[in-house]
């Protein structure tokens, strides 16, 4: 068992851990997750005895063998197949040892040494080397090559193969399939599958973690944070933990206060009752998260925006389009300080090019745009992030608009972006989409904007950056206009829905799921309207022959419903199970030697229950997309 005890250990002046704890069984396959420099190559050392703990405590039992993969190859003559026969350390001792007692004619020392040779399966080791080898990529005709006629990527597999050589009791391995091909990956998935010892794995590949490993171990925060399970149910158990805690305590605080604010202001409006009793219903279903804290790239706020009057843009029976071509027609649209604005509508109606003319870069075909003197607009669109200089790096950009601030003042404000340190001064020029955004983004947000334009905002944004923006434009106080398909940032943000459609721009009384309902209702009429224009289909026999056929089709799918929610029930009681077993195995009582037996057997049934809980998964995914195809397959027919 390899134990860490309220460990701490630094490299250099940088603290990796701190007073962490870790139990890793025998025969356990672990991953090492965690980002690049938490510490997690430095653990493989303390492991290996090349650090020490500079507190607590580090037990290994004596003994046992531990195998790793060298960071160097030796320029040497030896063959291919007698450096990887040279992991099996015991081997080539005992070897020696026997050429030894055969120079002093030791007939004792031979007998030994042969008995020994035996023992460890001395004979087959050549096979075993071969085996790897050919595993690897290594044709058969390059066994017998001198290791120095291979290339650094083939020479690390040659390191890999003495590693898997080696019969260890741990093995420790450091991005294994960074030099190997597909076939070789898969094959090494394989080979470990079927590793006895204990297992310790470093790796950026997700799906060769899902395939190998039991546990993983995350390394968050200079603590060792143990999941069981492979990495993708690290993942969604991590999540689950996350919901929990403070990653959107404080967001959802502020949705609290948002939400009842709007009640407050418009419960006693008839024209808002309704948008005010669906945030009541969202304000009975929202869940209140405990504190904690967690770690994100992106921390940012917008300053407080610029003072103007009432209302900040007006249009006034506004014609809009491209050239002769007129998209949106007798338009009144105000805008006041504070309003937060989403446009609803499908792709094509208009939404984006409204949002061009509030902004001033599309002109209107007729009508009167008037806006306040001390209008200040922030304008976010896609192709936006095209018109950054190539050539400069993010602290240029910003430096160009804020000429007055210090360096400090705008390395703060890119840094809350993921613009950090030397990556502020890199061009933009080889930027992904996402980084691009965020630099767009941090650009809008220092120039202190009282009305926001944001056209999809989030396209290109990760899960961490979209939860920073969500916050951000929760506590802003300015007015904002917002087209977006991220249902989580339209729920968090509006106050006043529009829908855009047939030519107009009207207000929409309701919610998401009112809107929903809508678009549903709206493809049934336009299927409605097809059949009766093919004549007659929409009379009281069609809805009479559509209803018998509903019926037929519901009998139909009858059983494959039955068994789909069979499957549920059976996958929450697995839960429920995994859940119980969990908690057991989380008794540290359990882990005594009197409790021997009782581990052995709480292991056992957890793997009977995750196997299960695989096979009921797959077996609903399935029966699932039946259903799915079949449900379409009748709506397409009707």
């Amino acid at each position: 068992m390899l134990s860490l005890t309220q460990l701490s250990l630094y490299r250099g002046p940088k603290r990796l851990l701190h007073e962490t704890d870790l139990l890793i069984f025998a025969g356990q396959k672990v991953g090492m997750v965690g980002e690049n420099g938490t510490g997690k190559s430095s653990l493989f050392a303390l492991i290996r005895g090349e650090l020490h703990p500079d507190a607590g405590e580090f037990s290994l039992p004596n003994g046992l063998t531990i195998a790793h993969v060298a960071q160097e190859t030796p320029a040497t003559t030896r063959s291919a197949l007698d450096y990887v026969m040279d992991g099996d350390a015991e081997l080539r001792r005992v070897q020696a040892e026997l050429a030894e007692a055969e120079e002093r004619h030791d007939g004792h020392g031979i007998a030994h040494g042969h008995a020994r040779l035996d023992a460890i399966g001395a004979w087959s080791a050549e096979s075993r080397a071969g085996e790897l080898l050919h595993g690897l990529g290594f044709a058969p005709d390059s066994h017998r090559r001198p290791v120095t006629e291979f290339s650094g990527g083939w020479r690390m597999r040659l390191n890999l193969a003495q590693a898997l050589m080696c019969r260890s009791d741990i093995l420790l391995l450091d991005e294994p399939t960074n030099h190997l091909d597909l076939e070789a990956v898969v094959w090494l998935e394989d080979w470990l599958k079927r590793y006895p010892g204990t297992l310790l794995i470093i790796s950026h590949d997700r799906d060769f973690l899902d395939n190998v490993v039991t546990h993983t171990v995350h390394f968050d925060r200079e603590k060792l944070v143990t999941y069981t399970g492979n990495y993708s149910a690290f993942e969604r158990q991590r999540a689950e933990r996350l919901a929990q805690q403070q990653v959107m305590a404080e967001r959802q605080q502020r949705q609290r206060a948002h939400l009842e604010s709007y009640i407050n202001r418009f419960k006693a409006q008839a024209t808002k009752a309704k948008q005010a009793q669906s945030r009541i219903k969202a304000l009975e279903r929202m869940e209140l998260i405990a504190e904690a804290h967690v770690d994100s790239p992106f921390d940012f706020s917008f300053r407080e925006p610029i003072k103007a009057g009432n209302p900040l843009l007006t249009l006034e029976k506004a014609s809009l389009g491209y050239g002769s071509r007129v998209q949106l027609d007798k338009l009144s649209l105000s805008i006041a300080p504070g309003a937060r604005i989403s446009l609803l509508g499908e792709n094509g109606a208009g939404k984006s090019t409204l949002i061009k003319t509030l902004a001033g870069e599309l002109p209107l075909l007729a009508g009167t745009r008037e806006a306040h003197a001390n209008l200040a607009i922030g304008y976010f669109a896609q192709h936006q992030l095209e018109l950054l200089r190539p050539q400069d790096s993010a602290y240029q950009h910003l430096a160009r608009i804020a000429p007055t601030a210090t360096e400090q003042e705008i390395r703060n404000h890119l840094g809350g972006f993921g613009f950090q340190g030397d990556d502020a001064l890199k061009p933009v020029a080889p930027f992904s989409g996402g980084e691009k955004a965020r630099l767009v983004l941090a650009l809008l947000v220092w120039q202190r904007p009282n009305l926001l334009l944001l056209d999809e905002p989030t396209n290109h944004l990760d899960l961490d950056m979209r939860e920073a923006l969500t916050r951000a434009l929760t506590d802003y106080e300015g007015a904002v206009v917002l087209v977006s398909h991220d249902r989580h940032l339209l729920r968090a943000l509006t106050d006043e829905f529009l829908f855009v459609a047939d030519g107009a721009v009207k207000p929409f009384d309701g919610d998401l799921d009112d809107y929903q309902a809508l678009l549903a209702e709206r493809r049934r009429s336009g299927r409605s309207e097809a059949r009766a224009e093919a004549g007659g289909e929409n009379s009281a026999t069609a809805r009479k022959d559509r209803r018998r056929a509903e019926a037929e089709f519901r009998q139909s799918v009858a059983p494959l419903t039955k068994r789909i929610k069979a499957l549920e029930s059976q996958h929450h009681k697995l839960e429920a199970a995994k859940a119980e077993l969990v908690a057991q195995l989380a008794d540290p009582a359990v882990y005594e030697a009197a409790a021997k037996d009782k581990l052995k057997t709480l292991l056992s049934k957890e793997n009977e229950v995750k196997a299960k809980l695989d096979a009921v998964e797959l077996d609903w995914m399935s029966a699932q997309e039946e259903l799915d195809a079949l449900s379409q397959a009748f709506e397409a027919q009707a």
